[in-house]
């Protein structure tokens, strides 16, 4: 079983900064992990994905050079680095895991290969 909890969300203007948080529990040293967004009336996105074992990331082409996922695998703990932030950057962002799914696959991004969520972080850019 897996647990994770975000942390960080907030209201920041735009081209601002913020940084996301998620903290793990339980076993995930195989697992892709991945940072979804939902805003009011989408459906919910994948931002980014990073695999556990090796450390490499994806991310969707909306975020690509503003955002950053990384992880602290002593302080079991991912991130979302978010720069040069826009309106249409506001969403609730979650952090997922994926126990059997491949990072580098094209599948990174959708929501049914991911088995576990947070109960999500809010994030608003004011223009």
């Amino acid at each position: 079983q897996v647990q994770l909890v975000e942390s960080g969300g907030g209201s920041v203007q735009a081209g601002g900064s913020l940084r996301l948080s998620c903290a793990v529990s339980g076993t995930y040293s195989t697992f892709c992990m991945g940072w979804f967004r939902q805003a009011p009336g989408k459906e919910r996105e994948g931002v980014a994905a990073l695999s556990i074992s090796s450390g490499g990331t994806v991310a969707a082409d909306s975020v690509k050079g503003r955002f950053t996922m990384s992880q602290d695998n002593e302080k079991r703990m991912l991130y979302l680095q978010m720069n040069s932030l826009k309106p249409e950057d506001t969403a609730v962002y979650y952090c997922a895991a994926a126990p059997a799914l491949k990072c580098y696959s094209t599948a990174w991004s959708l929501e049914p290969g991911y088995k576990y969520w947070g109960q999500g972080t809010q994030v608003t850019v004011s223009s």
